[in-house]
């Protein structure tokens, strides 16, 4: 899901650790779903702000369960809203234990007072770098920054607080101004990706305003990375699961694209849909796709620990999370900055507890309206049209080896595909060749960025079409592989209990043909995760409904016009259904906007995060800007 992913994506398998099971789930779909924003190559976005400290600024030090908590505590609740915190100084990178061991690491750490000192004495002891200037800089310098982490514990049913609990691992990154002005929470994304590693990226990924006024608190949602997780393989070392569904189940899974392509604009029909995407009919994929997941159920189900938390990760419980680190934070408000899902986690978020909402930014937005085959559709033409405007770039750049025009340069993209899926590459690896799915994979990974990153796709469609080779596209395939955090088990138990699963083999099978009619390339990437839920067992009741936010301050949503996997229409629905919700445009191409889109958007962000003054109704921020 960005709620898809929901952002359209595919992670690669770790070979040295996925199982068979979880390699053939992944290779049994082409696309990747949007749920997550992209991290590889230009700077995260970040997600929600907090202050998450002894002081002033941090996760409160409720000792013995007698710490002033801000707002009101709902009943039954009270035990985890005043809990002791425990901090202890980490460094800018691997600083959170696995689970299993997180309760002793903090419970042997210093107090909460203790440990905030000493974070706030001593340098980081990593040598993370760090962009200067704008989020994103290219120009990099050693992050200085004061890193701490804490362990919280949160009840496993919040509908029976009194039952087993889970910990929830933080990692706060310490303003640089000396004096935080508050707590800022941030999430990159997912459902899958860990917000503590993205906080040891905030170097890269905010403005030096916002370091300078905010703590920055990264949190792994439950069921994430090294908070209580989903785990899918018996040697996995990551705690959140390298297993992870196909991107093309993750596209179905979160509404990442926005909308459908404007009138004249549908790709060439030329060649058979079903060739483009795979050539494969629905009842070969419906059935390859069931074994797949099938097999990577049991082994999920098999290495999670406790079980019961496969039916305990939903956003919404997820959202409860927040709103308890919100108040050991010592916060009245949550200040929040989100991507892609992390937007669907701020509205549920929004919508579940109005007079705590803050400051609020929510950029790449997922419309919580959306079914999951809504999404995977509006998600699979926005890629395509993403490619369509990808194809104009390359005509008028150098060295482009498409011709023609826009509709001739898809369909030659098309025709490599098959091509590919028939005799696949060749590449500098005898024992590695490139198939067309591997080509729509990294046309997908691509069509994230903005245009200052595709002239390295013009590179590799030449070598491919002119030369039969596809070594740049494993080459770009390792690259991406090795700047991801990957949590695919996650992102399947988020996903299916997020939505119901709608429809049966009739209607999957109808969605298949119009997604493959309606997307030509990346339609296999659009359908299949009802099916995938259906076999997934672990399912959710809650049905897609639109977001209110009664009551909460005002709401910045960033769209941005060419986002092929959180169409610029999400957002501009999410903004439409917040009561408070206000609509800011980028005139630009890739997934979202904060950290890639100049000075225009990056100065209202900022301005209204660390001021509280929203942007000028209807800003529309563009290229250049």
């Amino acid at each position: 899901m960005p709620r898809m992913t929901r952002t359209l994506r595919r992670r690669p398998v770790d070979s040295g650790r996925a199982s068979a099971a979880q390699a053939s789930a992944q290779s049994s779909m082409t696309g990747g779903a949007p749920r997550r924003r992209r991290t590889g190559i230009s700077a995260l976005a970040v997600l929600v702000g907090g202050c998450l400290s002894a002081c002033g600024t941090g996760l409160s030090a409720a000792a013995g369960g007698s710490a002033t908590v801000p707002g009101s505590i709902p009943s039954g609740l009270e035990s985890f809203y005043r809990q002791a915190v425990n901090w202890y100084p980490c460094a800018a990178t691997d600083g959170v234990e696995k689970a299993s061991d997180k309760t002793a690491q903090a419970s042997a750490s210093t107090t909460a007072a203790t440990a905030s000192a000493q974070a706030a004495a001593a340098p980081s002891s990593d040598g993370a770098t760090g962009a200067t200037g704008t989020a994103g800089s290219s120009e990099e310098e050693t992050d200085t920054a004061t890193f701490s982490c804490a362990v919280i514990t949160v009840p496993l049913d919040y509908a029976n607080p009194k039952g087993e609990t889970i910990s929830i691992a933080v990692k706060k990154r310490a303003a640089t101004g000396g004096h935080a002005q508050g707590a800022l929470f941030i999430n990159p994304g997912g459902p899958g990706d860990s917000g503590v590693s993205f906080a040891e990226r905030a170097s890269n990924a905010f403005s030096p305003d916002l370091l300078e006024a905010y703590d920055i608190i990264g949190f792994d949602p439950r069921g994430v990375g090294s908070s209580t997780a989903i785990t899918c393989s018996s040697d996995d070392d990551s705690s959140s699961g390298t297993a992870e569904p196909s991107a093309s189940a993750e596209a179905t899974a979160s509404p990442s694209a926005s909308g459908t392509p404007s009138a004249g604009t549908e790709p060439s029909t030329g060649a058979s849909a079903g060739t483009a995407s795979g050539g494969e009919s629905y009842e070969e994929w419906a059935e390859s796709t069931r074994q797949s997941f099938q097999e990577l159920t049991e082994q999920c189900a098999a290495n999670t620990e406790p079980a019961a938390l496969l039916d305990h990760v939903d956003t919404v419980s997820a959202a409860r999370d927040l709103d308890i680190l919100r108040a050991l934070a010592g916060q009245e408000k949550l200040n929040y900055l989100g991507f892609s899902y992390g937007t669907y986690l701020a509205s549920v978020y929004a919508e579940t507890f109005p007079g705590n909402t803050g400051r609020m930014v929510l950029d790449g937005a997922i419309d919580p309206s959306l079914s999951l085959a809504e999404q995977g559709l509006g998600q699979a033409k926005g890629f395509e049209q993403a490619l369509r405007t990808y194809v104009d770039y390359c005509q008028n750049s150098t060295g482009c080896p498409l011709s023609g025009g826009t509709d001739a340069g898809v369909q030659q993209i098309r025709d490599l595909i098959t091509s590919a899926n028939s005799t696949p590459l060749a590449t500098g690896d005898p024992n590695r060749t490139v198939t067309g799915a591997d080509i729509v994979t990294a046309l997908s990974e691509y069509l994230y960025t903005t245009e200052q990153n595709w002239e390295p796709l013009n590179k590799a469609l030449d070598q491919a079409i002119n030369h039969r080779d596809g070594s740049a596209f494993v080459a770009s395939e390792e690259q991406d592989t090795s700047s991801k955090n990957d949590g695919g088990g996650a992102f399947q138990a988020v996903t299916c209990l997020d939505y119901p699963v709608e429809g049966d083999k009739t209607t999957w099978a109808a969605q298949y043909e119009q997604a493959q009619r309606e997307a030509p390339i990346f339609g296999n990437t659009a359908v299949g995760m009802d099916l995938v839920c259906s076999v997934w067992g672990h399912n959710g009741t809650r049905k897609p409904t639109q977001v209110h936010a009664r009551g909460a301050a005002p709401i910045l949503v960033v769209g941005t016009t060419g986002d092929p996997a959180t169409p610029y229409a999400w957002s501009e629905a999410l903004a439409d259904q917040l009561e408070s919700g206000q609509l800011m445009t980028w005139k630009g191409n890739g997934h979202t906007a904060y950290g890639r889109a100049g000075a225009c958007v990056q100065k209202a962000v900022d301005t209204y995060l660390v001021s509280g003054t929203m942007p000028e109704e209807g800003l529309t921020c563009k290229n250049g800007q």
